[in-house]
């Protein structure tokens, strides 16, 4: 049998972020990226993969609105706090701002020659910017509301600009400005057709036709040869968004193929146009009957009801580039992406992309299939969420709950169909078959919200639901057929108010024999299955419980509390085998992997820990969530890790251990190599290269070493050092000296230091040295010990010629005849008294009265050391001539 490898490491990989909380957004050109608001900041999404590639920080204020240059090298964005911004998306950086409104601006365009930006606010005003400068150069007054949306003529040889308002009341207007400086009159056209708020403009291929749609459910179509009203189309809805399908497109084409409408366009200058709004459905419309020749049949969104009791389907829709259909923004914040579709002389609307740019919190999933290439979702919405891991694009949604969904688990049936059922706090369960997306069976019973839900781990034919009104339900998939097209009711086998409080979660047994229900009246109870029969209660925790889950191999529960720690229950006597300590807040999750040798657990604290179960030990720790991690998922098996919570966030964890075990392998491998490589230059005398890579190993003592050898060779240490030193990088700069550092706190190695900064400066500028990253922080802990150093080297200085002094009066040093100037300057800096020059004199006269007397004294000391000393072999005193 091969031996069982625990794991001690994972890796993980975000697979699900929010990049758009509602409100403005756009799309590049060339549909490469899309450009999203994101509470306070901008998210830079890839339109493929959904991945973020960057997210630009405006200010403290949310995003109010957005636009890209015609290249996309230039973002424009504007917040609450009124301050126009100008990105480089080359660099991702501000590079220029203004203030210009005085109220939030509301929408913004780019001139189709990129050097114009019009802007409109909340204070009826629209301005006009020059996008180099940065100043106003038209200033247009007249609408009396909020300018909601703004628009160039696509030709910039006509130099006209509308914009769309909502004056209030049951009035909305819409204006034509000229923006060519030849005009005087700025204001060319008032188009009065509204009576609420306009949403979105548009402009005929031709550029003959202007598009306005309002809330007022209609549609208005202008002619701008004399801006009259051409036509005006009832919708029936409040229209969101308008856009004109143009003749190059996939969507002209299958409607040129469709032969209802092929006798319509017969030489005429007709063309489609598209409406979405708060139905939540795609209609596509002909300008010249006025009639809709396609509706979508059912709507991919569920519309939201405002707090003003507007239902919300749809809120905006572009018609992407590059032929690439049309793109759907949907009010919970989706974007949805169609193609259409002639087949069989019908037109078919298909939906070829999801991406969900906020699923708001995340309280459970659960892999999806035997394959586990799908991840389904339980947010605070009643839909669940089916997304594909490798894309993690929202593959289809399964809507029928009434409120939001809480729990949910899934699985293979014997027969191969793959089956997902929720729990809801509409009191309800349901069933759902993956394949057809379809709800298969609803069980209705509970009084209170399904917190906990459960399939059958062999059988497969039975799950078990756990609710707020402490009952226990296990219900029966008997009476499934293949072919279900209406949901069934689903029938309860046994039922047992098996809690004082609410039931949090539910666990079946490996062989259905017995079921486990955790609650918030702090205990855990195992249940014979299928009549429901206590079997043992687990009792020490002391706070609600909220997880349970048996063991795969042992006869064993596990428990997470909110007491902040994880429980081992024995099920024979209920007694706790083991406890983990180490969570700092509430535990959410546990759940066994590699056999049930280790668990891994969640919790509000927003870490991820791994453990051990027999030595009780941590093996690692990851914080990559923001908020709590309500979610754990673990794949059956590849035993991926899928993490979720309040962060909104979903990250996939894989099992690094091989590839871990491998890299440190190579790494050694690699050490060894390298280390024999510099033993080598060492021996050879290649200072510098044994310098380099005494770097890339990362050995501050090898390197000490090297330098004080090189210290020991004064002729040769310059030239190598330079060398070396001049092939180091900013971050190996920043590394030499926080070794530097190191060393100069210690006396006996501060030499070395010294001389290492020495070459540093003598070799770098600094200037450059100051720019180097992190650099100040270690320079201000080398100034007091070098200062501390010079400071004790200066004292010894001093002390030397003191003892130089004694000595001389001692007539041990024999001075010499004339003292070298450098001699006379050091003395100078020393405490030593020196006579005058005024005195010279008198003391040149006594010189031969001190001479002769000091002659005698010398004299009998030296016949008295001759008797006073004993056993001595050698004691004669001669003269030390004082070196320079």
């Amino acid at each position: 049998m091969e031996s069982l490898r625990l794991k001690t490491n994972y890796c993980c990989v975000p697979a699900l972020q929010q990049f758009y909380t509602g409100g403005p957004f756009v799309v590049s050109s060339d549909n490469s990226f899309i450009a999203c608001a994101c509470g306070e900041s901008i998210k830079i999404v890839d339109s493929v993969t959904a991945a973020i590639r960057s997210t630009l920080d405006a200010d403290s204020e949310s995003v109010t609105a957005l636009a890209l240059s015609p290249d996309d090298r230039i973002l424009f964005s504007s917040s609450h706090s009124r301050q126009i911004r100008v990105w480089d998306l080359s660099t991702f950086k501000c590079v220029r701002s203004w203030k210009g409104h005085d109220g939030p601006v509301m929408c913004m365009t780019c001139h189709p020659s990129g050097g114009l930006l019009a802007t409109g606010g909340a204070d009826r005003k629209v301005l006009v910017w020059d996008v180099d400068g940065g100043y106003c150069t038209h200033y247009f007054k007249g609408h009396g509301g909020v300018v909601s949306c703004v628009m160039f003529h696509p030709d910039p040889e006509k130099q006209l600009l509308f914009s769309g308002s909502d004056d209030g009341g049951d009035n909305a207007t819409v204006r034509v400005w000229d923006v060519s400086k030849t005009k005087k009159k700025n204001c060319i056209a008032t188009l009065d057709n509204h009576c609420s708020a306009v949403t979105s403009l548009a402009i005929s291929e031709d550029g003959w036709t202007l598009l306005s749609s309002g809330r007022d459910k209609v549609v208005t179509l202008w002619d701008l040869h004399d801006y009259s009203n051409k036509k005006t189309v009832i919708t029936n809805e409040a229209v969101e968004a308008v856009c004109v399908i143009g003749s190059s497109s996939p969507f002209a084409s299958s409607l040129h193929s469709y032969k209802q409408d092929a006798k319509k366009r017969s030489g005429s200058k007709a063309f489609y146009f598209i409406t979405v709004g708060e139905r939540g459905i795609v209609r596509i419309w002909n300008s010249k009957g006025a009639g809709c020749i396609f509706e979508q049949k059912t709507s991919d969104v569920t519309a939201s009801i405002d707090d003003d009791e507007s239902r919300r389907g749809f809120t905006s829709a572009v018609m992407l580039p590059s032929d690439q259909g049309l793109l759907c923004v949907t009010a919970d914040q989706q974007f949805l992406f169609y193609s259409l579709e002639c087949t069989e002389e019908l037109l078919q609307l298909n939906l070829t992309k999801r991406l969900v740019g906020y699923n708001e919190e995340i309280v459970d999933m659960k892999f999806l299939g035997d394959d586990e290439k799908f991840l389904a979702l339980a947010t605070n919405l009643e839909q669940i969420r089916i997304y594909d891991t490798a894309s993690m694009s929202c593959s289809y949604v399964l809507s029928g709950h009434t409120e939001i969904v809480l729990c949910l688990d899934t699985c293979v049936s014997t027969s191969g169909r793959t089956f997902i059922v929720t729990g809801s706090k509409d009191n309800s369960v349901r069933l759902w078959e993956s394949e057809s997306a379809n709800c298969i069976g609803v069980g209705i019973g509970h009084m209170g919200a399904v917190g906990a839900v459960a399939f059958s781990k062999r059988k497969r034919d039975f799950f078990v639901s756990g609710s707020s009104d402490h009952t226990l339900k296990v219900w029966s998939m008997d009476g499934l057929s293949d072919n279900t097209t209406v949901p069934i009711n689903l029938k309860a086998k046994a039922v047992v108010a098996a809690h004082d409080k609410d039931i949090n979660s539910v666990a079946v047994a490996p062989n259905d024999s017995l079921v486990c229900s955790g609650s918030q009246d702090r205990t855990a109870c195992v249940w014979r299955l299928p009549d429901l029969v206590s079997v043992v209660v687990f009792k020490g925790h002391k706070r609600g419980i909220w997880s349970v889950e048996f063991s795969p191999v042992d006869q064993c529960v596990v428990t997470a509390s909110g007491d902040k720690t994880i429980r081992i229950w024995a099920i024979s006597d209920g007694s706790c085998l083991k406890t983990f300590e180490g969570h700092t807040s509430s535990v959410l999750r546990a759940l066994f992997v590699t056999r049930g040798t280790q668990i891994v657990s969640c919790g509000a604290d927003g870490l991820v820990k791994l453990w051990t179960v027999k030595t009780n030990e941590c093996v690692a720790t990851y914080d990559h969530h923001e908020d709590k991690v309500w979610a754990l998922a673990v794949g059956k098996k590849t035993e991926m890790l899928a993490t979720g919570g309040g962060d909104a966030v979903v990250n996939l964890w894989f099992d690094s251990t091989a590839a871990d075990k491998e890299e440190a392998f190579r790494k050694e491998e690699e050490g060894v190599l390298k280390g024999q490589e510099l033993d080598n230059a060492v021996s050879d005398a290649d200072y510098t290269k044994a310098i380099q890579i005494a770097f890339e190993l990362r050995r501050p003592h090898r390197l000490f070493e090297l330098f004080s050898e090189l210290c020991s060779r004064k002729r040769e240490a310059e030239e190598h050092l330079d060398r070396a030193l001049k092939g180091l990088g900013d971050e190996e700069l920043r590394t030499l000296f926080n070794y530097v550092r190191e060393w100069n706190t210690k006396p006996k190695l501060c030499y070395v230091s010294q001389f290492v900064l020495f070459r540093v400066f003598s070799v770098f500028p600094p200037t450059h040295i100051v720019e180097i990253k992190g650099i100040g922080e270690v320079l201000e802990g080398l100034i007091p010990y070098s200062q501390r150093h010079f400071g004790r080297i200066d004292r010894l200085v001093r002390s030397t010629f003191l003892l130089d002094f004694i000595l001389s009066g001692m007539s041990v040093i024999e001075p010499e005849a004339q003292p070298t100037e450098s001699k006379t300057k050091l003395l100078l800096q020393s405490d030593i008294h020196i006579p005058d020059t005024e005195n010279d004199i008198e003391e040149r006269d006594d010189t031969p009265e001190i001479t002769a007397s000091k002659k005698r004294k010398s004299k009998r000391s030296r016949h008295g050391s001759h008797k006073k000393v004993k056993n001595v072999a050698f004691n004669r005193v001669e003269s030390i001539p004082l070196q320079a």
